[in-house]
């Protein structure tokens, strides 16, 4: 079967969300004087404007996940790809963007990590910053004598992208040092942080980095012995508009890669088990420790006391212990409760190569596939219903309390890259329309790479201060799509944009008393591993013994080294043995 994507439309972008919407007062004393209807109208119309104009003001939210297949992405080709992430249903720029990338490089610099990964992750910097600088200038074709490199023309369509016709510019030497030059001074998004658990990372750019405050970062390792073979990594922030905290609110990003192969369903809940348990923000044992105040006896205390005190003084002692240890149980839950990744006060995204899939074998030969055919009774929607990840969340089994917008593009996972039809453009793929491809035949094609989210708890509105708000907050999701095939990956990258709303960490906290069911932000789903970060560092040390050794063993400059150490080795046992 041997297909491409097609070219599709897009749809008229809606107007950007506003935070305090005027309310047109002339409008309203004209419709007084209409009819009733009219009026009826006019009064739900109000309405509605005025419960908009009470809502809080959003962050504007972009999270993308890619598996990179362990390969450097081609910073002008994700540029195509993430403007149109940019550009469906918006008219301006997110203010924050977060990538979750799966297989970001090679074994030996993703478990080496830091210094090694560094030119993988600039990769997707330059390319963010050109998607951006292109969203801004629009696809307007370079005057002579003024190139730019943020308006080269890219895709109009949803899918579709147009190729640049001005070779003599991008050939000239002084024209692409002028366009780097300009592309630097013109950068939109900075880069954060990048943070990486194995072959598993995270980056978060943000447009105006004074709003990003009191950064953390977590991993976990649920691959061979706890490496990051597969994981997850995380990073918390609160964004603060205005810098005091009257505009803020706590955002998390978790970006993961569960296990593998359609018949791995049970592992992948147990991976996801293991992000609830030890991906945490701070050291758990280190905040169960600091629960133990001086008034608080340790077990040799009390033996002391055995030897010193009467039976009645013992007996004192041990209840007044008993006591305070009760009084103290409630407060360590909570600080546990605030490193783990359901910590009240935030907001929260799930993004990654989830690997959940249709089926828990794998395809019989001539097996049938979705189709991207609409007329086709195979058409893509109809498998929708086999996807392991809705099930098992609906049951309680996985991302426990997280929502999800509608899944309406196809399967993300497996592809097969076809040769290029037009062999003369075999160095091009930047310009390339559309990749042709055939579903791997021996993988159902699935919906692997998902973003999921914890929307507004339903207390914040009994938390709101004013009494006359018509209803609580929500995430408002614009856009959740899958992004063209690129020639470098098996999977389809998923991109998800949406308004948060800037509610402050305060006001997130479940109330003390209520109903507050099994959202995981009032009771975790799970207890948290109090050695998660002392496993983590085993783990970390087996992550740099591998990385190095298949550094040494998988490059030629590594097996030069190899070669001098080992002679050198042969040598000295020589010498020392000969004399």
């Amino acid at each position: 079967m041997r297909c491409v994507i097609p070219q599709v439309q897009p749809k008229c972008p809606p107007s950007r969300f506003t935070s305090r919407p005027l309310i047109n007062e002339k409008a309203l004393m004209a419709a007084s004087t209409s009819t009733k209807l009219h009026r009826a109208d006019g009064i739900a119309s109000t309405a509605s404007a005025a419960a908009t104009a009470m809502q809080p003001p959003t962050v504007d939210l972009l999270v993308l996940t890619f598996n990179c297949a362990k390969a450097l992405i081609h910073a002008g080709v994700f540029a195509n790809h993430a403007h149109t992430a940019f550009a469906n249903h918006a008219t301006e720029l997110p203010d924050v963007v977060v990538l979750s990338l799966q297989e970001v490089a090679p074994l030996s610099q993703s478990f080496i990590g830091e210094y090694f990964l560094n030119p993988y992750y600039s990769r997707f910097d330059e390319a963010v910053n050109l998607a951006a600088q292109r969203f801004r200038h629009g696809p307007k074709k370079r005057a002579a004598g003024a190139a730019k490199a943020a308006s080269e023309p890219i895709g109009t369509g949803t899918l579709g992208l147009d190729a640049d016709t001005d070779t003599d510019a991008d050939s000239d030497p002084d024209s692409e040092r002028h366009q780097g030059q300009q592309a630097e001074a013109e950068k939109v998004y900075t880069l954060i942080k990048a943070h990486n658990v194995g072959y598993t990372a995270i980056l978060l750019f943000a447009k105006d980095p004074q709003r990003i405050r009191n950064l953390q970062h977590a991993a976990v390792g649920f691959g061979t012995a706890e490496m990051g073979s597969k994981g997850a990594v995380g990073l918390r922030a609160l964004y603060d508009v205005t810098g005091d905290g009257t505009q803020a609110t706590e955002l998390t990003f978790i970006a993961a890669h569960l296990a593998a192969m359609e018949k791995n369903l049970p592992q992948r809940n147990a991976n996801w088990a293991a992000i609830m348990r030890g991906l945490t923000f701070e050291n758990p044992d280190v905040t169960h420790g600091e629960q133990r105040t001086p008034e608080t006896p340790t077990s040799a205390d009390l033996d002391d006391d055995m030897d010193e005190n009467d039976g009645e003084s013992q007996e004192q002692h041990g209840l007044l212990h008993d006591t305070h240890r009760r009084e103290q149980q409630p407060q360590v839950q909570q600080r546990l409760h605030d490193l783990s990744v359901f910590k009240p006060s935030s907001h929260l995204f799930v993004a990654g190569d989830l690997n959940y899939r249709i089926s828990t074998s794998s395809p019989p030969p001539n097996a049938t596939f979705p189709s991207e055919d609409p007329s086709s009774e195979n058409y893509y929607p109809t498998f929708l219903p086999q996807d392991q990840l809705t099930h098992e969340r609906r049951a309680g089994r996985t991302m426990h309390g997280l929502s999800e917008a509608s899944v309406q593009f196809p399967p993300t996972y497996k592809y097969d890259v076809l040769p290029k039809e037009n062999p003369d453009a075999a160095d091009d793929d930047e310009h390339e329309d559309q990749v042709p491809w055939d579903f791997a035949s021996h993988r159902w094609p699935s919906w692997t790479d998902r973003v999921l989210y914890l929307e507004v708890p339903p207390w914040v509105h009994a938390n709101s201060s004013s009494d006359s708000d018509p209803s609580p907050p929500r995430i408002n999701v614009l856009a959740y799509d899958a992004l063209p095939l690129m020639r470098s990956s098996d999977h389809r990258a998923v991109y998800f944009r949406a308004l948060v709303p800037l509610i402050p960490p305060e006001d997130m906290r479940p109330p003390p008393e209520g109903d507050l069911g099994a959202d995981p932000r009032a009771k975790l789903p799970v207890e948290i591993d109090r050695e998660a970060w002392s496993r983590r560092g085993v783990a970390r040390r087996k992550e740099l013994v591998t990385g190095w050794c298949a550094l040494l063993w998988s490059t030629k400059e590594g097996a030069w080294v190899m070669a001098v150490l080992i002679a050198a080795g042969v040598g000295t046992w020589w010498f020392y043995n000969a004399g």
